[in-house]
């Protein structure tokens, strides 16, 4: 059974190039092997994360986030079963978020993720990620 999860998280420590370059390779190296795919969108010293892949596998990595000391407050804010992937070709991708990101300052002024109902968050993403809203890194 395929499952789709969005989670959010705020960093625990600054969230710098080479943390970010670490975490989005790591996610890609394992996602691959899990057969996980997803996004990964951060900034502003939040993470929220799109994971896609069979239940087992998902909950799986999300026991390993849970326990990883770069996040903290880490909350589930959107999970349902699906029969296909959003993402099938992205084993992570990544948005970054600048503070003056003109999805959030124009069109989501008031964007807070652990208080916005999960399925606008979701639809945030999805319409970031149909733009190329600045999605880098390598697919699967």
């Amino acid at each position: 059974m395929l499952i789709r999860m969005l989670y959010v998280s705020k960093a625990a420590g600054p969230q710098t190039s080479t943390v970010t370059a670490r975490i989005l390779a790591t996610a890609q190296e394992q996602n691959r092997l899990n057969n996980i795919t997803g996004l990964l969108c951060q900034g502003q010293g939040l993470y929220l994360q799109v994971l896609e892949g069979e239940r087992a596998a998902v909950n799986r990595l999300y026991a390993r986030l849970l326990a990883d000391t770069r996040h903290q407050d880490v909350q589930i804010l959107h999970l349902e079963e699906i029969r296909q992937r959003r993402y099938p070709a992205w084993s992570m991708a990544l948005i970054s978020l600048s503070d003056d990101d003109p999805m959030l300052q124009l069109q989501h002024p008031e964007f807070d993720p652990y208080s916005a109902p999960g399925g606008v968050v979701m639809g945030m993403l999805e319409e970031m990620a149909a733009q190329g809203h600045r999605i880098s890194g390598p697919t699967s």
